[in-house]
């Protein structure tokens, strides 16, 4: 029997791409290069990133999101005219605030073929540890945007707008599963922004009051997650951004951890602890005993590796509202959100996977 997820050292999903990926696929585009070309590339590099993951010692393997620009611009692309991501802030400082990006609904939302079943073939094909597919959260659009995004162009009901979103991504999620895949990852930009003061502000100056908007988003989260597949385990991964270096909120999670952990029916939590911008761990206290926290302890921000004795510490700290066997540990985020990626090199990527596992197997006797 192969392991199932939660695993106790895991990671978010993207990997820093290959040099030679980055330029090949602006040669592509400059008509220098063909997309079969691309195609081979990206497979080859997928192969090295299962390589490297079962290298350090994970049970799972993502494909790095080697094929796309962005972790949710590829999937929101195949629904329809859309772009959940106006760039903003400067890129060039790494300990910034970055600008919130802004989303565009220029069509309907529509599910029309698979988009990543191939994807989970090609990484199944090149590894034995279980294939882990990441896809954008479906509340990403509406959270960079709000109603005016929806009807802008698109849409006169918003009503219409969420029963499209929730097919397209039931459909998408029946399609995984039933070409076998049993690990999905749903990397949310929303829930753990709620608590920022300054998102919230932003939020009702155009209209929302962000308390009522979680509640919009945790149900419609559950219509797309309600009765799936038993095979297919759903973790979800809450971000505060991660572009290039740059974060998009601060703040604890307790404003919206007691909805998060208790209404929304998501079994695993990815949670981002890499800094004091997200406060302390007692937000856990309202996590249900069946459910399992994963800590984001190691940045993938910074080109310091952490010593294992701090993130044993904390560890133990959120131990006092959680069950050890119901924590588990990763980097805080992807290490590359984008393609461009994060400042950190590749030997440091290695070296942060490698202390996951290790620390891992340290306290929990696997990983």
């Amino acid at each position: 029997m192969p392991p199932k997820p939660p695993f106790h050292a895991d990671h978010v999903g993207s990997l820093l791409r290959p040099a030679g990926l980055i330029d090949l696929r602006r040669r592509v585009a400059l008509g220098q290069s063909t997309q079969s070309e691309l195609t081979a590339a990206e497979n080859a590099a997928i192969a090295e990133a299962a390589a490297l993951q079962h290298r350090v010692g994970l049970k799972l393997a993502t494909d790095g999101e080697f094929r796309r620009r962005s972790y949710h611009s590829y999937f929101y692309g195949q629904l329809g005219d859309l772009a959940p991501d106006a760039i903003g802030g400067d890129a060039n400082n790494v300990v910034s605030r970055g600008a919130q990006p802004k989303a565009r609904i220029g069509s309907k939302v529509k599910w029309t073929q698979p988009i990543h079943v191939e994807d989970y073939r090609l990484l199944r094909s090149v590894t034995k540890a279980v294939p882990k597919l990441t896809i954008p959260g479906p509340c990403a659009l509406h959270f960079r945007g709000g109603d005016a995004a929806v009807t802008a162009t698109a849409y006169d009901d918003v009503d219409e707008f969420w029963d499209d979103i929730v097919t397209a991504f039931r459909s998408e999620l029946k399609a995984l599963a039933a070409a076998g895949c049993t690990y999905v990852q749903i990397d949310e930009t929303a829930f753990a922004k709620f608590g920022d003061p300054d998102v919230q502000a932003e939020l009702a100056a155009r209209g929302d009051e962000w308390s009522a908007l979680i509640d919009r988003y945790i149900d419609v989260t559950n219509r797309v997650l309600k009765d799936l597949p038993d095979t297919l385990h759903i973790a979800m991964h809450l971000c505060r951004g991660n572009r290039g270096g740059q974060w998009h909120s601060q703040g604890s999670y307790d404003a919206v951890a007691e909805k998060l952990f208790s209404d929304l029916n998501i079994p695993t939590y990815f949670l981002e602890y890499d800094t004091p911008r997200a406060g302390d761990f007692s937000p856990l206290r309202f996590v249900p005993k069946a459910k399992t926290i994963v800590l984001g302890l190691v940045s993938t921000k910074s080109g310091v590796l952490e010593e294992k004795d701090d993130l044993r510490r904390r560890v133990g700290e959120a131990a006092h509202y959680v069950a050890m066997e119901h924590l588990a540990l990763s980097p805080q985020c992807g290490f590359a959100s984008v393609e461009t990626g994060n400042p950190i090199s590749p030997e440091m990527q290695e070296k942060k996977l490698r202390l996951v596992v290790e620390l891992a197997q340290d306290l929990w006797g696997s990983a």
